[in-house]
This record gives C-alpha cells, structure tokens and sequence, in this order.
C-alpha cells in the first residue's frame, strides 16, 4: 500500500486524511554466465518478498563456474551455509556495519565485486533502455510471462552479437 501524496490541509489548518492506494511491484532476480552474458536462471517475485530467498532459485548448479557475485540484499548465513555445502565460492557484497564506516577493506572488496556484478545490472539497463521494459500488470503470473519475454529477447540479442563476433573474426 502506498499511503500519501501531497499533504492537504482544510480551512482551519488541519490535515486531511491521508489516502491509501493499492500498488503492485516486481522484482526481477537473474543469473548470468560469466563469460557470454546469456541469462541462465531467473526469478520473479513480488517487491514485499525478501531477495534473500531468491538466491537458491537463481543459482545454477549446473553451471561450472563455482563463484557467485551478488548484491548485499542476498548475503545471510543460510545462504552463506548453503553455498558452502554446494562448493560454490561467496562473492557477495558485505553490508556496511551500523553506526560506523566501513572499514577499508571491506570498501575495496566490495568495489572489486561491484566491476564483476555491473554484469548483471546490465542486463536490466538493457531491457529498461532497449526494450522499453515497464512492468504495468496486475498479477504476478502477467508480470513473470512479460519479464520471461524480455529475458527471453536479450538472449536472442546476445546470441546475434556472439555469432557477428564470430562471422566477423
């Protein structure tokens, strides 16, 4: 529920009610290869949902690349745990402490993971940009079909530019 908006006031000073207005959101979780940038595994779940829980779902096991770069959204220590016992490598973001700097260390690690991980924001500027993506549904089954597409789309469109890069030399 999105509650707001302007604040509006009656004759005598007093604020009006504040209305409630239901909105609907989405977010898009992906996985991408490393090495050619086609989206592997993906995931679409509402805004309320943790993206935490999402890892598991994106995560191809099958894949032979064992490091796994993600946002700080997605660290915790089940899935710490969980990659630990699939001898996949954490290269997931470290959040800031509370209350304190981060130390520097941590800021350089994260900026070194941040170079690798733009990947993967790429590929949402592409769809945003390119295709014009917004996603204006109701329902998450409409949302899921209208994103699937997309993914779908930018992997034909990376498969076009790896076989010009090839025909070309």
């Amino acid at each position: 529920m999105k509650i707001g908006g302007k604040i509006r006031y009656r004759p005598d000073g007093t604020p009006l009610p504040q209305i409630a207005t239901p909105v609907f959101g989405y977010k898009s979780h992906i996985s991408i290869d490393r090495r050619y940038g086609f989206i592997r595994k993906a995931a679409v779940t509402s805004a309320t949902e943790s993206d935490g829980r999402q890892l598991r779902r994106v995560i191809d096991t099958s894949n032979t690349a064992a490091d796994v770069w993600a946002d700080s959204a997605y660290r915790s220590q089940k899935n710490e745990a969980w990659l630990k016992a699939n001898m996949l490598k954490s290269r997931i973001h470290r959040r800031k402490p509370k209350g304190r700097p981060m130390p520097e260390n941590m800021a350089r690690a994260n900026a070194a993971k941040s170079a690798v991980r733009a990947r993967v924001e790429h590929v949402f500027a592409h769809q945003k940009n390119r295709y014009g993506l917004f996603i204006r549904t109701i329902g998450i089954a409409r949302a899921q079909a209208k994103l699937t597409l997309a993914n779908l789309a930018y992997n034909f469109d990376r498969l076009i530019f790896h076989e010009r890069c090839a025909a070309t030399g």
